[in-house]
């Protein structure tokens, strides 16, 4: 789960990293209010779940709280294009206005989990404000890198040899390690999956401030923490991708124009590497769970089609505890309910599988049968494409 950055700054000042004065707003009346209790000068930024958005024009400062209402009513609304947004953009419905800081140093500091160690690693770099694959890629030696341990955090040592190797002045380490082991902290306890300050600054007076600030939280991890669940904002997240959530199915959109029905998150991403092996593209990744019935069946084809671009669908099942028949009972009634005319290409194995492939048969609707994974991919690639064309 993402949330945006006036609450991972709420969330950071809890365990007293240092962020800057600010207040969110949802108008361009409150945005003013909040700028004249900051002192006038502000910087006003629009808060949406993607990255870029001062190029994208999501992030002014104002000089006075006049201009920062006027900015204000500019943004809420706009459609906000970035790298990471895509073409389609984000709509702006709210604001973080916050108070202006003497930025003497731009630093940048993160936590992810380095499945290679096996455990969180601590990032830290003297490359601030930039996009941190590209300093990964351009310049890796400014990327230092410190284990995190789940039971101690980061040990006051570690975080004063990120400091100083940051170059971090020496009056100003005490300040930057604190604030480190804050970070560390937080993302231990949240349960967070990433935590980024870009960038973590430094003042003319020697005080240190995370200016920025993004949290991912591990969903798996959610059900202990019912305040985070607060923090969601449904409208940053794709509509398909929600309604899947309601019935416990694993829905991610993509690209392509075959859908993907499987279970097993294994299974799933093995079945899309398939249909691009066999030239084609997925649309989906659908996850129906070991246990789903026939109304989840039923849901996740109704989900599933939701998407325009989709031209044919595979359902790839291993029946384990999913059997078989209670798999094509759903597909059968789905494909009537929804009146599905989009070609379905079905590859089971397992239990029930014989009684689950004479329901399919038994139906009088017009599935395709596939013999193994591959004869399932090619089958389906090739009715996509026929389908496109069809419809071209």
């Amino acid at each position: 789960m993402k949330i945006h950055e006036y609450q991972a700054k709420a969330l950071l000042a809890q365990y007293s990293v240092p962020v800057p004065r600010g207040e969110v707003a949802f108008s361009a009346e409150e945005a003013e209010r909040i700028a004249q209790k900051l002192g006038g000068s502000v910087v006003v930024k629009a808060q949406i779940h993607a990255g870029g958005r001062g190029k994208g024009g999501g992030v002014k400062v104002a000089k006075n709280a006049a201009e920062a209402r006027e900015i204000a009513a500019q943004m809420l609304g706009m459609t906000l294009v970035t790298h990471q947004t895509g073409p389609e953009g984000r709509i702006v419905q709210r604001l973080l206005v916050e108070e202006t800081l003497p930025i003497e140093r731009e630093l940048y500091l993160g936590i992810v989990l380095d499945r290679v160690q096996g455990q969180p690693v601590f990032m830290a770099s003297a490359a601030g404000g930039m996009e941190i694959e590209e300093v990964a890629a351009k310049t890796p030696e400014l990327i230092l890198k410190e284990p995190l341990d789940a039971g101690l955090g980061l040990a006051p040592f570690q975080a004063r040899k990120l400091a100083f190797g940051m170059g971090i002045p020496a009056s100003s380490v005490n300040g930057a390690a604190a604030a480190m082991a804050a970070l560390a902290k937080a993302y231990l306890a949240s349960d967070a999956s990433l935590a980024e300050i870009n960038p973590f600054i430094l003042t003319r007076d020697g005080k240190v401030y995370a200016l920025d600030a993004k949290i991912n939280f591990d969903d798996n991890a959610l059900f202990r923490h019912k305040d985070l669940l607060d923090m969601r904002d449904i409208n940053e997240e794709d509509p398909l991708e929600v309604e899947a959530s309601r019935f416990g199915l694993n829905y991610i959109k993509l690209d392509g124009t075959v859908g993907c029905m499987v279970n097993g998150a294994g299974l799933a991403m093995a079945t899309m590497d398939i249909i691009k092996y066999a030239g084609g593209s997925p649309a989906n990744f659908l996850d129906v769970g070991g246990g789903a019935n026939a109304e989840q069946v039923k849901n996740a084809f109704r989900i599933l089609l939701s998407d325009k671009n989709v031209r044919a669908v595979l359902i790839n099942i291993f029946g384990g505890i999913l059997r078989c028949d209670t798999l094509a009972t759903g597909v059968v009634a789905a494909a009537r309910d929804l009146r599905i005319k989009v070609p379905i290409v079905v590859r089971m194995e397992g239990t029930n599988v014989e009684r689950g492939r004479e329901i399919l048969l038994e139906s009088g609707l017009n599935f395709t049968v596939g013999q193994d994974m591959r004869d399932a991919a090619e089958k389906v690639v090739r009715l996509s494409r026929e389908q496109s064309q069809a419809g071209a």
